[in-house]
């Protein structure tokens, strides 16, 4: 008999962390799915259809109380993954420069995309098993290597933040869990824009698959949506 899997995935109202959830369904996971606000949402829409293993919380991830207040809704729980996907993108977008963001973006983009999730895995880790997946959603562009066009100065920045603090986060707990950063590549999405290369479908079945086959790997990957290592 095979065994029912549970999955804790962070920023699901919509785009990519959605698909995520929805394919985890499709595959007869348990999922628990995180939204930011108390609106609708097309998670709330999906589970309107009635699906008996999606459980949805409310969490804004740049509020620490928050984070707190889903730890204590979620003691008892299990996990097999933990993926973190909430991020964002500086409002002016990829041609505004370092020298140009203010201070009040640079900041709420930051910690959105850097300090917010990986705060979500210090204090959920222990919700996962030994051996389980504990990853979040980083970016080609988080690549200091592969940085040879510039642009996109600050999103880039927040990503590359993340690899690094995911990294001292490895000294610390990659013996007892698989750690992903993860590198979907350009997607069609509300982030991603109509001229990405991608569609959701395209990708979404080596998203999950990539995510779901690091379980029992220990230590950490930055990896591309084929599981192929992405340069640091």
């Amino acid at each position: 008999m095979k065994l029912t899997k549970n999955a804790l995935i962070v920023g699901a109202s919509r785009g990519i962390g959605l698909a995520i959830v929805e394919e985890l369904l499709k595959r007869n996971w348990n999922v628990v799915g995180t939204v930011r606000s108390d609106n609708k949402t097309k998670l709330h829409d999906l589970a309107d259809k009635g699906n008996p293993n999606l459980v949805i919380k409310n969490v804004d991830i740049t509020i620490p109380s928050q984070i707190d207040r889903l730890k204590s809704d979620l003691a008892g729980s299990t996990f097999n993954v933990l993926f973190v996907n909430a991020g964002v993108a500086n409002e002016k977008g990829m041609d505004e420069t370092i020298g140009e963001i203010s201070t009040e973006e640079f900041i709420r983009v930051m910690v959105t995309n850097t300090l917010a999730p990986m705060r979500v895995l210090e204090r959920l880790k222990d919700y996962v098993t030994t051996g389980g997946v504990l990853g979040a959603m980083s970016s080609g562009q988080g690549s200091i290597a592969d940085n040879e066009n510039g642009g996109n100065d600050v999103y880039r920045a927040s990503k590359a933040a993340l690899n690094m603090v995911m990294r001292s986060f490895a000294t610390r707990h990659g013996k007892d869990h698989a750690l992903l950063l993860l590198a979907p590549g350009w997607i069609k999405t509300d982030m991603g824009g109509k001229n990405a290369k991608f569609s959701l479908d395209d990708v979404i079945g080596n998203l999950v698959d990539t995510i779901t086959s690091q379980e029992g790997r220990t230590g950490l990957r930055f990896l591309d949506r084929f599981g192929n290592p992405v340069r640091w």
